[in-house]
């Protein structure tokens, strides 16, 4: 756990990649789920993050 964080203040890829697929997973599960609008109202915002996090990332160093 602690080289995934020494990952992430290095600016290495592979962390920042993972850190941004998780972001675009949340956001396409707060899309899918039924219960709480809030939720829903959020998700394309949290998504979008993931995704423009995700290709700024890919020109990170590995």
């Amino acid at each position: 756990m602690s080289r995934f964080f020494e990952g992430l203040r290095r600016l290495r890829r592979n962390e920042w990649e993972l850190l941004a697929s998780a972001l675009i997973a949340l956001g396409v599960v707060m899309m899918m789920q039924p219960f709480a609008l809030v939720l829903y109202s959020w998700s394309f915002l949290v998504t979008l993050v993931g995704t423009v996090m995700f290709i700024i990332v890919s020109h990170f160093p590995e």
